[in-house]
């Protein structure tokens, strides 16, 4: 009995299946078809393989850098902001040997974008603080700042007390007596208000770079500084000062510093 059965169980056909399941069956198969055409386009089997893969990613980020206007490195896949790579200028110095010299339209235009700001002093770079005669007056203010070398931009004019005996034997002194007048020429003391500066920051000391306001004569002090130390063209000194102080000098002091800026790039042309 058990054998028959089995017989008849083993002799039965294979069941039916209905038009719905079969259906479900097709659209299976295609799903299938369609993720082994898209594995192939990844894998660069087909004519649009790789390349048009990584081509249409490009194509996207140009399109996202003209959107959001940053600047783009498309041949290694990168998106740089030039807000960082301003900061990263400021902090290691312009590697070219040549850059930009720009007009004193062109220079003038880049100030008046700055956002303005009134404090009577400011970290403008490590250590190294721009002001005006208040906070030069304000002596316990600068100590404790921890300023060691004050440079006086205006020394002798009576707007502005600083002088060796002001500051006694605690601070070291060193005084330019420049007028904020465009017929004045403040170019020869740009070295050695650099040297001054620079002296001060590699001991470990603290300065303080001020005039009368702290945005004319004082700022192209340290515009220069920047330049002759720390290899930054005109342009890049201005930006990073502007992250910090807002400067303007006049005109005379910004025809003076292109024509550093532009011996510079001779002297790192030869």
């Amino acid at each position: 009995m058990h054998e028959r059965v089995t017989e008849c169980l083993c002799q039965r056909p294979p069941p039916v299946l209905g038009s719905q399941r079969l259906s479900e069956l097709e659209l299976q198969l295609k799903q299938i078809k369609g993720n082994r055409r898209q594995l192939d386009l990844v894998l660069g089997n087909k004519q649009f393989g790789i390349h048009s893969v990584n081509s249409a990613m490009t194509d996207r980020k140009s399109t996202l850098c003209a959107v959001t206007g940053v600047k783009c490195d498309t041949e290694h896949g990168k998106v740089s902001d030039p807000e960082e790579e301003e900061k990263h200028t400021c902090a290691t110095g312009d590697t070219r040997r040549t850059w930009k010299i720009p007009s004193l339209q062109e220079l003038e235009e880049v100030l008046h974008s700055a956002t303005r700001s009134c404090r009577h002093g400011d970290e403008v770079w490590p250590n190294l603080y721009l002001g005006d005669m208040f906070m030069s007056h304000d002596k316990f203010g600068l100590y404790q700042l921890g300023i060691t070398h004050v440079l006086n931009a205006s020394h002798g004019k009576l707007c502005c007390k600083g002088s060796d005996d002001f500051y006694g034997t605690t601070v070291k002194y060193y005084g330019v007596p420049a007028n904020d007048l465009p017929t004045f020429d403040l170019s020869p003391f740009f070295y050695p208000a650099a040297e001054f500066i620079h002296q001060a920051l590699t001991s470990g000391g603290k300065v303080f770079v001020h005039c009368a306001v702290g945005v004319s004569r004082s700022a192209a002090l340290v515009l220069a500084y920047l330049m002759i130390h720390h290899r930054l063209s005109l342009l890049s000194s201005v930006h990073c000062v502007q992250q910090k102080r807002w400067i303007f000098p006049n005109r005379g002091f910004l025809r003076q510093l292109i024509e550093l800026d532009r011996k510079l790039q001779d002297e790192a042309l030869n």
